[in-house]
């Protein structure tokens, strides 16, 4: 049997590798190890570990999350990190590691398994977020990892061209798609009660992280967007609270003043959950901030979604994405456009560019048939002699 570990740090990441740990789980071929790290472990982000408990066993838990959201917090958060992901790689001994994506803990996953020379298999490569470090990091992990699942064919290009070989690098689809196609959502009246809020007759769901590559914008920014949220006519908004990035608890007081004084109008939660997340898009007008997730998962629903500002800067997107600037007049004109009967009607022809949503089986069906004895040492494609 494969020892296959799987490593999650935040809320969102888990939802999109749960089916993906699923099928390793139930697959005879394949032993299933979990390693949890950052967010999950934290009071401060819901002690969202608990969660994963209920569907799995987890193998190792890695405590790495300082107290502290500037800079130096962070590069001490990601040298722990990189320690214990050393030492808990030696105990469990895995065939393969699983990544996916670009956050920081991810990266001293990543670095601590090449050294161990573990094969890394890396999902989410070669996609592009000019605003923030994920960009570097995400990169990074790419020239670390020996098999790439990207979302896209033009994601597999680039990693290719990052010198990948292209034997090695498969086209799956986003993860996020499968879980919509998979999960079972809430009715309208579930998922009401599950967040203890009532829905209006226009509701936003606002998922708002910090542009790690600018410098102390977070609160500016943040505002704008409060203000212009404040001059929507009957609407509810459903907030979702930022990461542990650089600067993510401005962000996060000010939701909390923000719902505080608004009560009757808006909720916020630091964690919804992969169900109550994907069901909330079933019933808002919008996904509103700069979360990927308004990129990946809302095209799917057909609603809009307002992309706010350059974090996500370069990915795919869908005609169902209204980009805007990060000030009050950018993000007006946005919210009109949401609304626009012309734009509405144009949302039912709306196309995922995230592929059909079978990437968990895709992904399965490589790790399982590939010999990882001799994967480790890479040679570097040169796309020009190829030419």
């Amino acid at each position: 049997m494969k020892k296959v570990c799987v490593v999650t740090g935040t809320r969102a990441e888990y939802g999109l590798l749960y089916w993906l740990m699923k099928e390793i789980e139930l697959d005879s071929q394949l032993e299933l190890q979990i390693i949890v790290t950052g967010m999950h472990l934290s009071p401060e982000f819901g002690l969202t570990y608990k969660e994963i408990e209920k569907d799995f066993i987890i193998n190792k838990k890695i405590e790495m999350l300082l107290s502290s959201d500037t800079h130096i917090g962070i590069s001490k958060s990601m040298g722990l990190a990189q320690i214990s992901f050393g030492e808990s790689f030696e105990e469990l001994k895995p065939d393969i590691i699983i990544l996916l994506g670009d956050r920081y803990e991810i990266f001293s996953a990543a670095s601590a398994a090449l050294i161990a020379n573990i094969p890394i298999a890396h999902l989410h490569g070669g996609e592009t977020t000019e605003g923030a470090f994920d960009e570097s990091i995400r990169h990074s992990i790419t020239k670390m990892s020996h098999l790439h699942f990207t979302a896209a064919d033009e994601y597999k290009n680039r990693v290719i061209q990052l010198g990948e070989q292209p034997n090695r690098v498969f086209n799956v689809g986003g993860m996020g798609i499968e879980n919509i196609k998979r999960l079972k959502l809430l009715s309208k009246d579930e998922f009401e009660k599950s967040i203890d809020f009532k829905l209006n007759k226009k509701n936003i769901l606002v998922t708002f992280h910090p542009v790690t590559l600018e410098n102390s914008t977070a609160k500016e920014q943040f505002q704008e967007l409060l203000d212009a949220i404040d001059e929507l006519k009957d609407t509810n908004i459903i907030f979702t609270k930022a990461n542990s990035d650089t600067a993510g608890r401005i962000i996060n007081q000010m939701i909390d003043t923000y719902v505080s004084n608004n009560s009757l109008k808006s909720v916020g939660y630091t964690s919804l959950g992969q169900l109550r997340y994907l069901s909330a898009l079933q019933y808002v007008d919008a996904m509103v901030g700069n979360s990927s997730s308004g990129l990946i998962e809302a095209p799917s629903f057909k609603i809009a979604t307002v992309n706010i500002g350059d974090r996500q800067k370069g990915r795919l997107k869908a005609s169902s994405v209204i980009d805007c600037e990060s000030f009050k007049a950018s993000i007006k004109k946005a919210f009109k456009k949401v609304y626009l009967q012309g734009f509405n009607e144009s949302l039912k022809n709306v196309k995922n560019p995230y592929g059909d949503g079978y990437a968990s089986e895709k992904i399965i069906e490589v790790i399982k048939e590939v010999d990882l004895n001799n994967i480790l040492k890479k040679s570097f494609y040169d796309i020009k002699k190829e030419k």
